[in-house]
């Protein structure tokens, strides 16, 4: 029993890991399913997604490792960007696949009359959340409410449609044609529901058949990593083949490198004076004398104010 102990103990730990892996999901598992996974895998604790993708939908599903969980805030509102299949002739429960589907008696469209509609749907659009969606009302969340035949009442709110292009068109079926479209959008855009209100503007009804999220800011899907190859790398302790530094993306803040007597300040929860380099006003990444990221602070008044600090004081 004290061999065991002492062997437990001399146990060696595993190293901090801070970083995004960038994860290409497949159809089937949640955003939290990966997450769990990558938890269990890395034996980190604090792990957390950057924009939840449904199950049925592939993609660029980036996760914040460690200390990067603390950075996800500052990409909340990346834009992103989306190939969508959109199915006409019948409408959903869900607005997608997996939903009740109900056909519809009016004719479906051809390619011309898509190509028209989706001129309505570019720009800032008002759009209503799918009643199958996490969308609060009244403190639950409007699935839970669907789920029970209850009818959620959900508020439009303004999204923006920054691109939006057919790419392709099958119409081998004419009572059920398909519209392959490419979409880059604000977030908090939902591709069910353009799918939805652009099949009620024809008067066909439509739903999405298939979704791959190809973008999440800065996150493009050629640098996505298979959770089969993820997994590999990360049981093989290869996790630097995969990690992404934390501050990835956030080339739009400027680097600040401060002295360690700063950085310790920094790391105090102090304040320290604005040097030269360091722009008048705004969010820096603070680095210290070897590179490695130390902060997110703030240039105010001549002054550098910690927002965010990953070393200790």
């Amino acid at each position: 029993m004290a061999e065991a102990a002492t062997s437990a103990a001399e146990k060696p730990a595993r190293p901090q890991i801070d970083g995004i892996l960038v994860v290409a999901k497949e159809p089937g598992p949640t955003s939290h399913d990966i997450v769990a996974l990558i938890r269990r895998l890395t034996g980190v604790k604090r792990v957390g997604h950057g924009g939840t993708l449904d199950p049925f939908a592939a993609g660029v599903l980036p996760v914040f490792v460690g200390h990067a969980t603390r950075l996800v805030e500052y990409h909340l509102t990346d834009d992103k960007e989306y190939r969508a299949l959109v199915c006409f002739g019948a409408r959903s429960t869900t607005d997608d696949l997996d939903g009740e589907l109900s056909p519809t008696e009016v004719p479906a469209p051809d390619r011309a009359a898509v190509e028209e509609a989706l001129n309505a749907f570019r720009g800032t659009i008002e759009q209503t959340p799918p009643d199958y969606s996490a969308v609060r009302v009244a403190g639950r969340k409007a699935y839970e409410l669907a789920r029970h035949g209850e009818k959620p009442s959900l508020k439009s709110r303004s999204v923006t449609i920054h691109h939006l292009e057919m790419t392709n068109w099958d119409g081998s079926d004419p009572e059920r044609p398909v519209a392959t479209i490419e979409v880059r959008c604000s977030a908090g855009t939902y591709i069910r529901a353009l799918a939805r209100d652009l099949g009620e503007s024809l008067g066909c009804g439509a739903y999405l058949g298939a979704l791959t999220r190809t973008a999440s800011g800065p996150f493009r899907i050629a640098d996505a990593t298979s959770m089969d190859a993820l997994r590999t790398a990360l049981t093989d302790g290869r996790v630097n083949d995969v990690l992404l530094p934390m501050d990835t993306g956030l080339d739009g803040y400027p680097t600040l490198t401060l002295t360690d007597e700063d950085v310790a300040s920094l790391a105090r929860g102090q304040y320290v004076r604005r040097s030269s380099e360091a722009p008048n006003e705004g969010l820096v990444r603070v680095r210290d004398q070897s590179g490695r990221l130390v902060a997110i602070a703030r240039a105010e008044r001549g002054q550098i104010k910690p927002e965010k600090v990953f070393v200790a004081g």
